[in-house]
């Protein structure tokens, strides 16, 4: 976006168009924090499944 095109958005609609663009960016970054969260807990939960899988007898070798 060029500087002349946000000083007319600007000059034709005020700060509600910052307004605007902040929030939209506030609720981009919380949606990253969240996907990062959930990545990190599904690697977690997929580390803690592999351990128990690899502790667990397997059917029919043990028998």
């Amino acid at each position: 976006m060029s500087a002349d095109t946000l000083i007319k958005i600007l000059s034709d609609h005020g700060p509600w168009v910052l307004l605007v663009f902040y929030l939209l960016w506030r609720d981009l970054q919380k949606d990253q924090a969240t996907r990062a969260v959930l990545d990190k807990n599904s690697a977690i939960l997929i580390e803690i499944t592999t351990i128990i899988r690899e502790r667990l007898p397997s059917r029919g070798r043990d028998l």
